[in-house]
């Protein structure tokens, strides 16, 4: 039988119990049914998992059971770990719950210890539930998370942005070519061929 419907065949149970002695053997019930899950999840559920599921299917020590033995021996299946165990947890509370009441009216000095002994069982099966949830909480977040950049290998280096107002550079000046060159002053400007006769002539003389 799938974990959740055994859960809630639990829950009805607790809820009929007529008797102080049937709420304290609903509550071994669902301490049998933990057990039972934490085994089935140790070997086939989420890795996250594995580690308080073994703890969750430590055996310990149950009234005999009679005839019916515990509906946990009829599990076959956990098929949603998340929601099997949220309602596993619901369980668990709710016999906390129903055994505090139990032992806070009862004059059965037995019956009283036998109460105490097995809200000690449901908390510890309750606190390896909620462990539980929350690796399965953090696997989860940790899906969501967008994977990290690649490591290892240097990609192409990202592009220099350019200032907002960048300082124009001038260009180096090129040498003057024969034809880029002035030409040189005449060392003698103004003169005319007249001048240059008159001058040949005053030195022959």
């Amino acid at each position: 039988m799938e974990a959740e419907r055994l859960v809630r065949a639990g829950l009805h149970a607790l809820a009929e119990s007529g008797t102080a002695h049937d709420i304290v053997a609903e509550a071994w019930q669902a301490r049998a049914l933990a057990q039972a899950m934490g085994s089935h999840l140790a070997l086939c559920g989420p890795l996250e998992l594995r580690g308080e599921a073994r703890g969750l299917s430590e055996a310990g020590e149950y009234p005999a059971w009679g005839a019916a033995g515990p509906r946990a021996a009829r599990l076959t299946e956990v098929g949603d770990p998340r929601s099997a165990l949220t309602a596993l947890g619901e369980l668990l509370g709710e016999v906390g719950i129903a055994l505090v009441g139990v032992a806070s009216v009862t004059d059965d000095e037995g019956l009283y210890w036998q109460c105490m002994e097995a809200i000690d069982a449901a908390d510890e099966a309750g606190d390896r539930v909620r462990g539980m949830l929350r690796r399965l909480d953090v696997r989860e977040q940790g899906r969501a998370r967008p994977p990290d950049p690649p490591r290892g290998r240097a990609g192409p280096l990202p592009a220099t942005p350019h200032p907002r107002n960048p300082t124009p550079r001038r260009p180096a000046p090129e040498p003057a070519g024969e034809a880029d060159r002035e030409p040189s002053p005449d060392p003698e400007p103004n003169r005319t061929p007249g001048h240059v006769r008159e001058r040949d002539r005053a030195r022959d003389r």
